[in-house]
């Protein structure tokens, strides 16, 4: 927190509560001045084509992280530290939750099967020729200390496209078929892609057989089925509960804090069972929109309707504003000991397997999908098969936060923690650079 503790010495001493922590409160401050900015400048660009409420937030994000290194003369460009735990416990959830809440359930599940293809068998494809790219050119441009379950890391973490990014670009009211499509590949692929990444962790490299491959695809069934079956029991025993004890009888405010305590409580009962919490959270918004929104009275439909939207939208611009300021972590730089030279090609070749990797499976998964639809107009077109490949190339705060996981560790040798910081600053600028691209 070094840069709260310059910010804070540029501010006068106050009276404050003693178990108020200064160097925090100068921190949120600055952080929820940011987040105000952030949605006055978003309404005031509401028409223009070109900017909206994600790239605003990254942009912000980035002078705001030169500003405070500039302050505190190069020490820090941290406002706030990115945690993990802070992004997949308390942002994460409401965001999914409320895509599942407000998505339309016709066109979702009328997709499913193009869905399921696009989130299961398109992130393995991507997942096989991001980890085998990075394995033959990483090593040309520099990075051989990297191990082999390092490279198969990469793959799993690039093959995660961002369900945040992506809801910024499409609108389902403008465009159901490609937001349903690539929302839900969204939700799919982050679970496969987090499946991947665990399956990675504890791989055994000595003993790689068909009977692994087989036991990683029936990892990911039990973890889709039961996710699912978790996400729809919660919500149905939250209608249930609605329905039975009709709370909206004494006081609408209970029922929209069951409503909003169950659909927390899903996430967290998949986390505690080693679940997928996303696609739990998900499917549990899904039922609750469908049958615990239609047992509650009028002024709570309204209330949750707005409550949840307005959640998730908060959350959103967060997560940019945090991947923005994140981008100049001067310890990560410094450790990295990298060229701009080299930073460059560790950065294209990683963004140009990104490309590859998922135009490798959407064109053709798209157009096996196209072979038995049998109307027309249910066809995936050429044009929006290119912007499914488009938009779902975004890169975000879950592949920042995987490669931390993985690329942190204080216990490695010199050499290898340099390669291992130059990892981290080069998947900053790929998710940079292919959000603002794309946007």
């Amino acid at each position: 927190m070094a840069g709260s503790v310059v910010l804070s010495s540029f501010i006068p001493e106050l009276v404050t509560s003693s178990f108020l922590n200064k160097e925090v409160v100068v921190s949120l401050t600055v952080f929820f001045t940011l987040l105000c900015t952030c949605i006055v400048i978003g309404h005031l660009l509401e028409e223009n084509r070109w900017a909206n409420e994600s790239i605003t937030a990254l942009l912000l994000g980035l002078c705001a992280g030169i500003v405070v290194l500039l302050v505190s003369k190069g020490h820090s460009s941290k406002i706030l530290n990115f945690s993990e735990e802070l992004f997949f416990i308390y942002l994460l959830p409401p965001i999914i939750f409320n895509a599942g809440f407000q998505v339309k359930k016709k066109q979702f599940f009328r997709n499913f099967s193009t869905i399921l293809s696009f989130g299961v068998i398109g992130t393995l494809i991507s997942f096989c020729l991001i980890s085998l790219g990075a394995i033959f050119l990483l090593k040309r441009i520099g990075l051989a200390s990297l191990l082999t379950q390092d490279y198969l890391a990469v793959g799993a973490i690039l093959s995660a496209t961002d369900s945040v990014c992506t809801l910024q670009v499409l609108s389902q009211d403008k465009t159901p078929l490609l937001y349903s499509l690539v929302f839900g590949e969204g939700v799919v692929n982050d679970a496969t892609s987090i499946v991947l990444f665990n399956a990675v962790q504890k791989l055994d490299l000595s003993s790689i057989n068909a009977f692994l491959a087989l036991k990683l695809f029936g990892t990911f069934l039990y973890l889709f089925c039961t996710s699912t079956a978790l996400g729809i029991a919660v919500g149905l025993i939250s209608a249930y509960i609605i329905k039975t004890l009709y709370f909206g009888r004494h006081s609408t405010d209970r029922e929209v804090a069951i409503m909003m305590l169950m659909a927390y409580l899903s996430y967290m009962l998949a986390e505690l069972l080693s679940l997928s919490g996303i696609l739990t959270v998900f499917f549990c918004g899904i039922v609750m929109s469908h049958y615990t929104w239609h047992n509650v009275t009028e002024s709570s439909r309204i209330t949750t309707k707005h409550a949840f939207a307005t959640i998730s939208f908060i959350a959103e611009t967060f997560i940019f504003l945090y991947v923005g300021m994140d981008a100049f972590d001067i310890d990560k730089w410094k450790a990295s000991h990298t060229s701009a030279g080299t930073s460059i090609a560790i950065s294209s070749t990683l963004l140009s397997l990104v490309l590859i990797g998922r135009a490798a499976f959407v064109f053709p998964l798209a157009n096996i999908a196209n072979y038995f639809r049998k109307r027309e107009n249910a066809k995936i077109t050429f044009r929006q098969q290119f912007i499914i490949w488009w938009a779902g190339l975004m890169r975000g705060a879950v592949t920042i936060a995987l490669s931390y996981n993985q690329f942190t560790d204080s216990s490695s040798t010199s050499t290898s923690s340099k390669d291992r910081a130059r990892m981290i600053t080069c998947t900053i600028i790929v998710v940079l650079f292919s959000t603002v691209r794309v946007d």
